[in-house]
């Protein structure tokens, strides 16, 4: 067995170990690379832009800047491509074997979604979604949720010449913030010609016949030359339930984080993003913030200061945008629901990609390999 994790600057309780590399994982990663012996073990040798990964659909190209190599921005840490199955209270093991020391262990690993290991496999995969697309004339979008809203919107106003169907099992769409929006978004879709079925499920076997038909739970046919499943992702933590954190989950498989985003019971353990338990919307900017909140706590742990210095983690939902093509979006704040080009320029043109670039410390504007 190889033990990693015991070289660099980690003899005085400064070794990290983060597992995870999403938008959370590579973030808190980057952010300690410089002030701790730092070690991220990840599935895969890069992180997604996860709000900016249904525009590579349409727009293979844009995938270019999504998709980053963790060693484009991890310069100074250790980078382990494997996948952790096992945790005790000094290490990490690895499924090829490895054993990774730690002083600080941070979970980040999200959601599962298994995705190929390499950043060129995920590019050639955004290819063969967007040939699926050009070569369909109708396409069934499964799930009502952020996903499959923002898909269905994608494919309506990069191909508007196709038919859309989205099926959703439940009363309305985005059913995650408020029946405003989800009203707005359901007009905008049909505006688009997008046909949305409410309260149905869709069996997804093609009619024993051969043909490109689907069942709905209510019995209609919908005919459609392919279809995209974008329904919710169970949490990435079923391999928790036999580690020393097997009593830190609730009923749904998140992890307990106390205030200062450590799990409970646990003084060097952290968890941030999607994760948590943390009562609030999973989005990708409040992992981020999470990221920053941890990263600052391990810093003042590691120089050994009081454990009232740390930061506290308040959730809050204050602002949801989700996109609607390139010029659209809807967003929920406060005080207003709004529809449309307004909300549209904050998000739906860039998606946040060069933003989220330049934090990592990256070109924001693309970058050939």
């Amino acid at each position: 067995m190889e033990k990693a994790g015991d070289m660099g600057i980690g003899r005085g309780g400064r070794r990290v170990v983060v597992i995870g590399g999403g938008v959370a994982g590579s973030l808190i990663a980057k952010s300690l690379q410089f002030t701790a012996d730092l070690t991220l073990i990840d599935q895969k040798e890069y992180f997604e832009i996860p709000w900016a990964s249904l525009r590579g659909m349409v727009e293979p190209s844009f995938a270019e800047r999504s998709v980053i190599n963790h060693k484009d921005y991890l310069t100074n840490g250790r980078l382990v491509v494997s996948k952790g199955i096992n945790i005790t209270n000094s290490d990490v093991l690895t499924a090829e074997g490895r054993l990774v020391a730690y002083d600080y262990l941070v979970i980040a690993t999200g959601h599962d979604d298994p995705l190929p290991k390499i950043r060129n496999e995920r590019l050639t995969e955004y290819q063969a979604e967007n040939e699926k697309i050009k070569a369909a004339r109708s396409i069934l979008v499964v799930g009502g949720g952020p996903t499959g809203v923002e898909l269905a919107a994608e494919i309506a106003v990069d191909f508007p010449e196709k038919k859309v169907v989205l099926v959703h099992d439940g009363p309305r769409l985005l059913e995650f913030i408020g029946p405003k929006a989800s009203d707005k978004t359901l007009g905008w879709l049909k505006n688009k010609n997008v046909e949305v079925k409410l309260q149905q499920s869709v069996e997804l076997v093609r009619s024993s016949d051969g043909s490109n038909a689907y069942i709905t739970s209510s019995r209609e046919t919908i005919k459609a030359d392919c279809h995209f499943l974008c329904t919710g992702k169970p949490v990435g933590s079923a391999w928790l339930k036999e580690t020393i954190l097997k009593d830190g989950m609730d009923s749904f498989g998140r992890l307990k984080v106390d205030e200062n985003l450590r799990i409970k019971g646990h003084k060097n353990i952290f968890a941030i993003g999607d994760i948590t338990d943390i009562k609030e919307i999973k989005q990708g900017y409040l992992a981020q913030k999470h990221a920053l909140i941890a990263a600052k706590n391990i810093k003042i742990l590691m120089d050994g200061q009081k454990e009232s210095k740390m930061a506290v983690y308040k959730p809050r939902s204050i602002k949801v945008i989700v996109s609607l093509g390139r010029h659209d979006a809807v967003a929920q704040f406060p005080f207003t629901t709004l529809i449309g080009l307004v909300p549209g320029l904050i998000k739906s043109k860039d998606l946040f990609v060069g933003k989220t670039r330049k934090a990592m410390d990256l070109n924001p504007h693309i970058v050939h390999y």
